[in-house]
């Protein structure tokens, strides 16, 4: 069946907008023989947009017409020729300036708008319309009719007036607006079927954000909210926020072991498959080296894990495996271990969630660490924000089996230390690493705050970092304080581990 093709009571099938991110936002693409309003300032991403429903159009053999007010059909043409376009068979109309009628190579017809009435322009659009007979129309843009009306009623009018031409003529039609006008025009909003709304938002450093919000979508259920975006060559990378409750998948909910047997006794046998712990704790303390034993655990039992780093380097990363002897370089050769470095100045969240949410349902991964949080808070500038968008990626690697690793540097080495978010209440286990003192030594301490499912040890354990890996000893019994930094020991010997001299602190 064809997308034109009728359903049960005469409906028409919904067709594709050309762009499969905004066909995800809506469940599907959009009604047929209807008008849209794509509106955003200049620089939103409208044109290619439109551009992206004409050229579904051409693949799908129908006739299409670009209706152009403002820019001409060479601007057009370079826009296409940058993305990788051709506008074969896309019939672009110009209602162009005066001065552009000197041009003797200008093969279309040259009309003026600013020396017309409103209403001999749309009579032109109309005669170009029955003459082609569109499947797809795109009228860019709506504000220069705006200047043509003079006057709101007559503007309407004149929009009522194309809304019912198009209606018996079996096509869709999107309108592009700039919001040039200083009011919110609504009443163009109730008129059309749908509203798709773009945003260019220039944040305090580095590169600018965009997102989509559908605001009316007549008879479709679709994806409320922002949804952030990039314009990139091939058109726009739209990345539908992400719904936790449409990715459900059954899994063996078994114990993920992390390849070291004293801190999987300490978590009362491992972390359970489907669930995500936190590892806290300072700057250096060992964290980032607790979450890279995880990785090479799940690669040696044949399971792929992705390292998101917003933090460390992945130079820095692989040094820093060799010096404790873990094999991650090999790992990540035999396509085990993805390392991604993440930079939160160019990346929206609504990316780096599509980003993790690929690695998991195309590349399989099992195991998901994210170093650290604070890089990750760098991109969401609202605290709010991050919080629930975390959530919503967290319930999503929950559903899907996955174990995740969430690493959060408090600030401070020593004694009180604060955070700089408080995410523990999402983490299904947290576990606290600490600085302490002893005997002139620097000492690090180990313990399982909370653990959702499942018993864990209580008790504080000391660790340190060897050229064999994470290395976890005894509880240390007979000592208060430790996570003040400043411990105090009542009992008769000590029960610290010995130190090497030649191990990395």
């Amino acid at each position: 069946m064809s997308a034109m093709d009728e359903l049960g009571d005469g409906e028409l099938a919904r067709i594709s907008t050309g762009n499969a991110g905004l066909d995800d936002v809506l469940a599907g693409g959009i009604d047929p023989e209807r008008m849209y309003l794509f509106e955003g300032h200049p620089g939103s991403g409208k044109t290619t947009l439109a551009l992206e429903f004409l050229l579904e159009g051409v693949r799908n053999g129908e006739p299409t017409l670009y209706i152009t007010l403002s820019e001409s059909e060479r601007e057009l043409r370079l826009v296409a020729k940058r993305h990788g376009w051709s506008l074969e068979g896309v019939t672009v109309f110009e209602l162009i300036p005066a001065e552009t009628s000197l041009d003797p190579s200008q093969e279309l017809t040259v009309l003026q708008p600013a020396e017309m009435e409103l209403s001999e322009t749309t009579q032109m659009i109309f005669e170009r319309v029955e003459a082609l007979a569109p499947a797809r129309i795109v009228i860019d843009s709506l504000s220069e009719l705006r200047l043509l009306a003079q006057n709101p009623l007559r503007y309407r009018r004149q929009i009522l007036a194309l809304k019912h031409f198009f209606s018996g003529r079996r096509s869709t039609v999107v309108l592009l607006d700039d919001l040039s006008s200083q009011q919110n025009d609504l009443q163009l909003h109730s008129i059309v079927h749908g509203v798709v709304m773009l945003e260019q938002l220039a944040i305090d450093y580095g590169a600018q954000r965009r997102r989509l919000r559908v605001v009316k979508m007549r008879g479709i259920e679709f994806k409320g909210g922002f949804h952030d975006f990039t314009i990139r060559k091939g058109g726009l990378k739209i990345y539908p926020r992400l719904v936790a409750a449409e990715h459900h998948e059954k899994f063996e909910p078994d114990l993920v072991l992390s390849g070291n047997a004293e801190l999987d006794t300490l978590l009362g046998g491992g972390l359970e498959r489907g669930t995500n712990a936190l590892l806290i704790g300072a700057a250096g303390v060992g964290k980032s080296s607790l979450a890279l034993t995880y990785a090479i655990a799940a690669a040696a039992r044949q399971e792929r894990s992705a390292i998101f780093a917003f933090d460390e380097g992945r130079g820095t990363m692989s040094a820093r495996a060799r010096t404790l002897g873990l094999p991650l370089q090999e790992k990540i050769d035999q396509g085990l271990i993805d390392v991604q470095q993440i930079d939160p100045a160019e990346m929206a969240p609504g990316e780096f969630a599509s980003v993790v949410r690929m690695s998991v349902e195309q590349r399989g991964v099992r195991v998901v660490i994210i170093d650290s949080l604070n890089g990750y808070l760098n991109a969401m500038p609202d605290e709010r924000f991050l919080i629930l968008q975390m959530h919503e990626l967290l319930s999503y690697l929950s559903q899907r089996g996955v174990l995740t690793i969430l690493v959060l540097a408090q600030h401070g080495l020593a004694g009180p230390m604060e955070t700089p978010l408080d995410i523990s209440y999402l983490a299904d286990a947290v576990l606290m690493l600490r600085y302490f003192e002893f005997d002139g030594s620097v000492r690090r301490a180990l313990s399982v705050v909370k653990k959702r499912s499942g018993r864990h040890e209580h008790a504080i354990r000391e660790f340190n970092l060897s050229s064999q890996g994470i290395r976890v000893g005894p509880a240390l019994n007979g000592f208060r304080g430790i996570f003040s930094g400043t411990p105090m020991y009542d009992g008769e010997e000590a029960p610290l581990m010995a130190l090497d001299p030649h191990e990395p602190r």
